[in-house]
């Protein structure tokens, strides 16, 4: 027999009221367990100085953050070029935009670029790439973000431990109130996106009014980051690298960063300025840096190159800080165009590479899609052998090179050399 309409509705009514207790009970479960990971937690920040009333001043009205959990699980299954993120570090709107803050600060520039020796252009490009100068610092509690980390962040949950205790400590110093102190999902904070061990170690109070501000106060902000480069042995006076033009038949599989020559040594194998300019410096070691492979731009990066990665151990964001300076002072485009048609690989594809590397004889053990050393070693033989570019590169055309060799066929026309 059917149900009559009033029934459904009334039956309705029951399944949400039940469905709604349920997920009340549920986030009444969730809160006690935080409550007690809480209590749990404050033996170890008494250990580390922090004062009860810091500690219940910060966790007051403290809840986890499903956001910040949603943003820790989340792992794209499709990277992004390398080209997508340079293009957009260094875009048109934010070069114009840096030039304005640059003229708009030049004094403040200039005095921290003579206190701590760092290029006021590569300090600007850090803050245009960590918050579009200011207009994205986050607007997280970083407490409640950090906690929410630490009690259920999976991979990094000792990441969390470890940013809290640090977070308290800045909250105990009184350099920012509770409600001040906000931040990335993952407790990156300010104009310049300082984690919170780091703030501890290098902000500094460049006004002297006794708080060391990186959220409101450009001037502290700045001046932190040129402190923090400084010490992370920013050579004054020196360049972070040069996009650079390789001679025709250029041995690349001497690129990577493990491979040190001088500028001279380098320049004596053929490889350029791509703008055609002599390299100043030419004792100064560098490296050669392939980030699309041989058929994409070509870099020689030196020691500020490592300083930068200091600050975000990615050779994009590296690159992205240099090339946006670069343009801030008045360079233009690379001159090198990408290779947007050979696209990084989906996870599932690298996993399929090094399996099909494998069973070719090539030694990879693990088939986890990371193209760590062993793959990219793996890569590299397999490319000497089929007489490709030795660049060590996991991008589409190779895939499918790999596949027509693993299938018994010599290699796909016209893919040689690419």
């Amino acid at each position: 027999m059917a149900m009559t309409y009033r029934f459904q509705v009334l039956l309705l009514g029951m399944l949400n009221l039940t469905a709604g207790a349920s997920l009340m009970t549920v986030e009444k479960a969730q809160a006690a367990s935080f409550e007690q990971w809480v209590k749990g937690f404050w033996p170890s920040a008494r250990a580390r100085r922090i004062s009860r009333r810091t500690f219940e001043t910060a966790f007051k009205g403290v809840t986890p953050d499903p956001e910040v959990l949603e943003a820790a699980r989340y792992q794209p299954e499709f990277v992004k070029p390398i080209w997508e993120y340079i293009e957009r570090a260094a875009s048109d709107s934010r070069v114009k935009n840096g030039r304005q803050k640059l003229a708009e600060h030049d004094a403040l520039f200039r005095a921290i670029e003579k206190r701590y020796g760092v290029d006021r252009y590569i300090i600007a490009a850090i803050w245009g790439m960590e918050s579009n100068y200011g207009t994205h610092k986050g607007d997280k509690y970083v407490i409640r973000s950090l906690a929410t980390l630490a009690y259920r962040g999976g991979r990094y949950r000792k990441f969390g431990r470890q940013q809290l205790i640090a977070s308290l400590k800045i909250l105990q110093r009184g350099d920012i109130t509770r409600e001040g102190l906000k931040g990335s999902w993952a407790g990156a904070m300010g104009h310049t996106q300082f984690i919170p061990t780091t703030y501890n170690a290098y902000a500094v109070d460049y006004t002297g009014d006794g708080r060391r501000d990186i959220w409101n106060t450009i001037a502290d902000a700045l001046a932190s980051t040129g402190n923090y480069l400084r010490v992370s042995k920013w050579r004054p006076g020196r360049r972070w690298g040069y996009e650079v033009v390789l001679p025709k038949g250029f041995n690349t599989r001497l690129a990577g960063k493990r491979r040190r020559w001088s500028l001279a040594t380098w320049a004596k194998k053929g490889i350029k300025r791509a703008d055609g300019k002599p390299f100043e410096h030419r004792n100064d070691k560098a490296s050669l840096l392939l980030p699309a492979g041989a058929n994409g731009p070509a870099f020689l990066i030196l020691d500020n190159f490592r300083a930068l990665l200091r600050y975000n151990n990615a050779d994009a964001y590296a690159l992205g800080v240099g090339l946006l300076a670069d343009r801030l002072r008045g360079a233009g485009p690379l001159k090198t165009p990408w290779p947007k048609k050979d696209r990084p690989l989906l996870k599932k594809e690298r996993i399929a590479l090094q399996k099909r590397l494998a069973s070719l004889g090539y030694h990879i053990t693990d088939f986890d899609g990371i193209i760590g050393p062993e793959s990219r070693e793996a890569i590299r033989r397999y490319q000497q052998d089929q007489g490709l570019a030795i660049d060590g590169f996991a991008g589409l055309y190779l895939l499918r090179h790999v596949i027509a060799t693993a299938k018994g066929a010599k290699g796909l026309k016209g893919l040689k050399g690419q």
